[in-house]
């Protein structure tokens, strides 16, 4: 891991490229945070309640290999991670992170589904999980789940908030999708989708919204919705990623968002049938 990292940092200095590096792009504009107005928490609340609670069963959560729902030893990693996280959100007034890899089969989905429930278990942390993989869309499969419309729907205004969210836990939501969309980058670079987005903010005031991102390097879905989220996190696969793909990856969204580091995933559970191609 130390060799990958180093080669990661060696990558980065050895850039020529006048593009933004971490910590220097600027957020999104409307990014910045102001404290809730007196009043408006009851209502915040309310919001949080008149969704649609489900339980997703522990056996589910263990073949989904998220360790994080109970707080066992394994999930110390994610816990560190999770505090890491949380500092810079605060530090630097973020809410939107994305969350996506250079190519495919690198666990980008198991590591958001880990964070969101590790920061879950802080009863003061609002989370919200957006499936924003719209060509392969696999929250809904991982937890159990059976929406009957999906984010597609409610970036273009056909269904409301509470039509596609779940409460997973009193403070933790989840926005799945049923099936596959064709047209996400011209959908997320609709006005639609930032209203959505700023409507979603409103109504529940999460402390953080992770989107599950497809792969940098399989479309232009995720440079189409870089601008609208604060920062990435970029995982990469231990033994399927190389370095000039995360040298690649991190170049492309340093020109559109702030980095929030690399995570070397190293599970062995991948899946091989993670396939991008139309």
């Amino acid at each position: 891991m130390e060799r990958i990292q180093h080669a990661i940092e060696k990558a980065r200095a050895a850039r020529t490229d006048a593009v933004a590096g971490p910590g220097v792009a600027q957020a999104p504009a409307g990014c910045a945070r102001q404290p809730a107005e007196s009043g408006a928490e009851a209502a915040v609340l309310a919001n949080w309640q008149a969704l649609r609670e489900v339980a997703v069963p522990a056996q589910a959560l263990v073949r989904a290999h998220v360790v994080t729902a109970t707080g066992e030893k394994e999930a110390v990693r994610f816990d560190m991670m999770r505090t890491k996280l949380i500092h810079e959100v605060r530090a630097n007034q973020w809410r939107r992170i994305a969350i996506t890899s250079p190519g495919p089969s690198c666990g980008k989905t198991t590591v958001c589904l880990n964070l969101a429930y590790s920061l879950a278990r802080q009863p003061e942390v609002r989370v919200v999980v957006v499936e924003a993989d719209l060509r392969r869309p696999s929250l809904a499969k991982v937890l159990g789940l059976r929406p009957s419309v999906g984010v597609a729907e409610f970036l273009d205004g056909q269904a409301g908030l509470s039509d596609v969210s779940i409460r997973l836990r009193p403070n933790l939501a989840v926005l799945s999708s049923p099936e596959p969309r064709r047209n996400a980058p011209e959908l997320f670079q609709s006005p639609a989708t930032a209203q959505a987005i700023a409507a979603l903010e409103e109504a529940l005031e999460p402390t953080v919204v992770l989107f599950d991102l497809p792969p940098v390097l399989s479309g232009d879905d995720v440079m189409s919705f870089a601008g609208h989220v604060d920062a990435a996190l970029i995982i990469a696969g231990a033994g399927t990623t190389t370095i000039a793909e995360i040298d690649n990856c991190e170049r492309e969204l340093a020109s559109r968002t702030n980095i929030m580091g690399v995570v070397v995933n190293s599970c062995r559970y991948l899946g091989k049938d993670y396939d991008y191609k139309d």
